[in-house]
């Protein structure tokens, strides 16, 4: 059964008028012919919202005494009988009285929808969970009843219902809103103007959220990549440094003056791992941004920049915050820096904000203490520092008389050697200490201008200063080394911990994980691709990208492909990844597997449980005609056997009376195999309808051949308007409807069958004196194969209520229960009524006739 669909009227202050507005789409459905009825509305002696009331059904209240008191709530259960196809219920916040079925109204709701009927419902912004505090420090009253925002927020349509406070407070002096003796007290407390100026702004800011997030399915379901400015969202950039706390409170009071502005606070780790971010740091700056209600987003990508300006516009961004560079003035001659490349490739629809800070041009220490991986830029200047530095080091001493002497030669020559290793890696450093050594032979080392050595402690010398200057070389390129492996895995060790979260909390959305696959690899599309066997084609188990590049179909059409086993594959389109990435990638798609078995696992279960749900059908109906069938089966034969039996000379009366039960044990036979085939047309949804127009005084008096004439009396007005229905399920539904009610209303008491119109729909009732039902079984007597206490000898199997059930849906109508008045049970099968005849004097009549 699909699930019904929730209408939320939202109200900034009590007395805006969301019952009045909620009312006035309960007429206007109505009107259209909606079977629409109040399960309770609240109109706290309020005139106008009265009168609303006035031609709309309304299911009486169930009282409830408590505490000596009487009160009374919404009948839940006479409303699920009802079955509506839209509800109006009040109050969404209400507590209901001890006694009641469920502690909340929301919880009442919530039972409406899981049985399909629509729901349309009202709650006031201070009633919202999440904002009783703000609410208690505005306005110094703690709302005692709330109700969850994921509930308001699941909501299919959210409707604010706003007023200016002056207006409001004008509704208030004019008694429209609370009876003259709280008026003075309410304008000068809850209802003064800053409250409710502050009340209208929450509501306002709190609908403008949730439209944003029809905005971004919008946008996500349509690809549209290009931004549209329509709420201000700020994003900014943080590396980690302590600057980052500056440019995340500078951005929140951006945020602030654009009321409803939004934060994303992005870090941006290199895809090839390393960072230099003190995890400390990343940790506080992270639960800064949250307190100030933005969002923390960690992303890989090759390009900072284009990494960034990426997020930017995937998340439809409209300002970027970034902090003044903390490189000093010699570093710009490596590039412009972050900031002037994304403020460079912005374009027109991203504003970029340079922020100063107390870290500016402080410099970033040594590359080494950074924890970089060598960059090319750093790789060029090793080798310079390598190769030119030792033939500028010489020029320099030869300049020199005298010189240093030769041991200060060899040290800064192995002071260069470092510096090539600290800024170039191993290679540079071995190219400054093979240069340096022979530099140093022929320029310092008598006999000077050869390479010959002729005192052995300067052969010495050379020889321990390129093992020197190799050793350092070598421990200098490890480090890097160790520190770029450690920057990996604590970049490594942040993703994976999100996913180990996401299965703590049971995260099993795949759209989710792929499109955090592709935030976090800078991707433009990824793809989880399965086939049945090695050589069936691919299909997509699921996507996320955008329009400009659709996921791969194929892995060989991707740029990277994570393999999960024999048959399934992540595939990811954009960019090339580095190796060291895949490992994370692994994790990534793993996860994505295991995703998408639990999906398919709760799937398998519902279908489990439809199969449980079949066998059981099948159990009872094998327990049921192993005695219902059998029962007239033996009836016939014993007839058929005492007739063709030539020891008795039976009379014609006897013979009578056997053909007589020969024949009624037929006709239960026929009308229990037609039953069941009934039944498993129903359970197979083969049943077509062929809708015409026709009159029930047509129709039902053809049900009830078959049936005693003094057990049923008739009362089917001529003028009733026609109903759209397929006249032979109809005949049956009455019938077994009808056969129902004879067989347990006491004998000498005759079933009334009467129809009535009301509105755009017809009701056909069918009330018994029996003994009733109580309401708890009402619904269960329309189960196959139910039969409610204990049964007259020969009652069936329990099939005629679930097949007239399923009839009359199948024609778009419905078959309830209800008491009779005095005694006994009513069945209610409501048709609709045939277009373009109204019944006369019905409600909806007047309404035409002005309109």
């Amino acid at each position: 059964m699909a699930r019904g669909k929730l209408r939320i009227y939202l109200g900034a202050a009590p007395g805006v008028g969301k019952t009045y507005a909620m009312l006035s789409e309960g007429h206007r459905r109505a009107e259209r012919g909606t079977d629409l009825v109040v399960g309770l509305v609240e109109h706290h002696g309020r005139p106008r919202t009265e009168v609303m009331l006035h031609g709309l059904e309304t299911v009486p209240r169930r009282e409830i005494a408590y505490r000596g008191t009487t009160f009374t709530e919404m009948d839940l259960d006479a409303v699920l009988v009802r079955r509506p196809a839209v509800v109006l219920v009040d109050e969404l916040a209400h507590t209901n009285v001890p006694g009641c079925r469920n502690a909340k109204r929301w919880q009442d709701v919530e039972e409406l929808l899981r049985a399909g009927i629509d729901v349309i419902s009202t709650v006031n912004i201070q009633h919202l969970e999440s904002l009783g505090d703000v609410v208690e420090s505005i306005t110094g009253v703690r709302q005692r009843e709330t109700v969850p925002d994921e509930i308001v927020r699941r909501a299919d349509q959210i409707e604010l219902v706003d007023m200016s406070p002056h207006a409001l407070r004008r509704r208030m002096a004019h008694g429209n809103i609370y009876p003259p003796d709280r008026i003075d007290a309410s304008l000068s407390h809850y209802f003064r103007p800053g409250n409710l100026t502050a009340l209208r702004e929450l509501a306002l800011l709190w609908t403008a959220d949730r439209v944003d997030e029809y905005l971004q399915q919008y946008r996500a379901e349509h690809e549209v990549s290009t931004i549209w400015h329509a709420r201000e969202r700020i994003v900014v950039g943080i590396t980690g440094g302590p600057e980052g706390r500056t440019l995340i409170r500078r951005a929140a009071r951006m945020a602030a003056k654009g009321a409803g502005g939004e934060i994303l606070a992005v870090y941006i780790a290199r895809s090839d791992g390393l960072t230099s971010a003190s995890p400390k740091e990343l940790a506080v700056q992270r639960t800064l941004v949250e307190s100030l209600g933005g969002t923390f987003h960690h992303v890989i990508g090759e390009d900072v920049p284009q990494a960034l300006l990426e997020f930017a516009r995937g998340v439809n961004a409209t300002q970027i915050v970034l902090g003044s560079s903390r490189r000093k003035t010699w570093q710009y001659v490596f590039g412009p820096g972050v900031g002037a490349t994304v403020a460079r490739d912005s374009g027109p629809d991203l504003d970029v904000h340079i922020v100063t800070h107390g870290e500016v041009a402080k410099g970033r220490g040594l590359p080494v203490a950074r924890g970089a991986r060598l960059g090319r830029s750093r790789v060029l200047a090793g080798w310079l520092a390598g190769v030119a530095g030792p033939v500028l080091l010489t020029v320099g001493l030869l300049t020199l008389d005298p010189g240093p002497g030769l041991a200060n030669d060899v040290l800064l020559f192995l002071f260069l050697t470092v510096v090539a290793a600290l800024l170039g890696g191993l290679l540079p450093a071995l190219a400054s200490a093979a240069g340096g050594s022979l530099l140093l032979n022929y320029f310092f080392i008598p006999p000077t201008h050869t390479l010959t050595v002729q005192d052995p402690k300067n052969l010495v010398a050379i020889v321990i200063f390129f093992a020197v200057a190799v050793s350092v070389a070598s421990v200098v390129d490890l480090a890097a080394r160790r520190t770029h492996q450690a920057a990996r895995l604590r970049a490594e060790s942040e993703v994976l911990s999100f996913l180990a979260g996401s299965v703590l909390r049971g995260e099993t959305g795949l759209q989710a994980l792929l499109e955090r696959v592709r935030e976090t690899f800078a991707m433009e599309s990824v793809a989880l691709l399965e086939r049945d066997g090695d050589l069936a084609p691919w299909t997509c188990a699921g996507s996320a990208g955008t329009g400009d590049a659709p996921p791969p179909a194929r892995p060989e059409d991707a740029d990277v492909d994570m393999p999960v086993g024999d048959h399934l594959a992540l595939a990811l389109r954009g960019r090339v990844l580095p190796a060291e990435d895949r490992r994370v990638l692994a994790a990534f798609a793993a996860q994505a597997a295991v995703v998408l078995d639990r999906q398919r696992l709760v799937g398998e279960a519902a279908r489990a449980h439809e199969l449980a749900e079949g066998n059981r059908i099948r159990t009872a109906l094998l327990a049921a005609v192993s005695h219902d069938l059998r029962t007239p089966l033996a009836g016939i034969k014993a007839a058929v056997s005492s007739l063709r039996s030539d020891d008795v000379a039976w009379s014609e009366e006897d013979e009578a009376e056997l053909l007589a039960g020969i024949e009624e044990g037929a006709d239960r036979l026929d009308h229990l195999v037609g039953n069941l085939l009934d039944m498993s047309r129903l359970q197979t949804g083969t049943v077509t309808p062929l809708i015409r127009e026709i009159d029930l005084d047509e129709v039902v008096p053809m049900a009830l051949v078959g049936v005693d004439e003094r057990s049923v009396v008739l009362d089917v007005p001529e003028e009733l308007p026609m109903v759209a229905v397929d006249p032979g399920l109809l005949e049956r539904c009455v019938a077994n409807i009808v056969e129902n009610a004879v067989k347990y209303s006491p004998a000498g008491t005759p079933v009334l069958v009467s129809a009535s119109a009301l509105g755009e729909r017809v009701e056909l009732r069918v009330a018994d004196r029996g003994p009733g039902v109580p309401d708890s079984a009402k619904d269960r007597i329309f189960e196959p194969f139910q039969r409610y206490g204990d049964a007259p000898r020969g009652a069936g199997v329990g099939l005629g209520l679930a097949v007239a059930r399923g009839f009359a849906e199948t024609m778009g109508g419905r078959l309830t229960a209800e008491d009779t008045p005095g005694g006994g049970m009513t069945m209610v099968l409501t048709l609709r009524a045939a277009p373009g005849r109204p019944p006369a004097g019905s409600p909806g009549e007047p309404a035409r006739a002005a309109g």
